[in-house]
């Protein structure tokens, strides 16, 4: 798993003494990977409604209205904290949308385009995978199709592993599953998305 660094470490030393500016200077050194984890999970209409940088900034108060029982048991990593905190807040987001549009944004994957294909792309680096041979557009309608018939839980399994680099302990931790549970989903999911990517279809080329 992978472990906070030093200065984080010497930061939450600091933290536990009592020291606020430490907490701040905490927060702000993890800012921008969390900023970078919301947007690859806000699609274009949900976008258009909530503003990244809040949603950080909900993280980082709710974070900082629970550090001394964080620091307590410290039950995991900070940084794997941060993203499990960064995650409960999204669900709750979601879901106060929806209820106030009326809709199911639930329906709608999580997922910008461009990330749609890089999603595909990293899932399958290193080896021969099944949509190498489809223009851009042709993989991210695919990966949307997969995606919409997917858990909720399943989608984010499969943004951790990709976009974040967790092995299985560390979704599991954000995600509040078992690891053996993570590691069954993430296989069922990855199975299904190279299925979309492999299906027949008549083939496309670039202009």
């Amino acid at each position: 798993m992978h472990e906070d660094g030093a200065e984080t470490l010497d930061l939450l030393v600091k933290v536990r003494q009592g020291d606020e500016r430490a907490l701040e200077e905490l927060l702000g050194r993890h800012r921008p990977a969390l900023l970078r984890y919301v947007q690859l999970r806000l699609d274009g209409q949900l976008k258009s409604r909530v503003d990244p940088s809040d949603v950080v900034q909900e993280a980082h108060l709710e974070v900082a209205r629970h550090i001394q029982d964080y620091l307590s048991r410290v039950p995991m990593p900070f940084w794997l904290w941060l993203h499990r905190t960064t995650y409960q807040n999204l669900i709750r987001l979601r879901r106060v949308h929806r209820d106030a549009a009326r809709r199911t944004v639930n329906r709608e994957v999580p997922l910008p385009d461009e990330s749609s294909i890089l999603l595909a792309r990293r899932l399958f680096a290193g080896s021969p995978w099944p949509g190498q041979h489809l223009v851009d557009e042709e993989i991210r309608r695919r990966v949307e199709e997969a995606l919409q018939r997917l858990e909720e839980i399943d989608r984010e399994v499969l943004q951790l592993r990709a976009f974040e680099g967790l092995e299985n302990d560390e979704v599991a931790q954000v995600l509040g599953l078992l690891p053996g549970t993570a590691s069954k989903r993430y296989g069922r999911a990855l199975l299904r998305l190279r299925q979309a990517l492999a299906a027949d279809s008549p083939p496309e080329s670039r202009p």
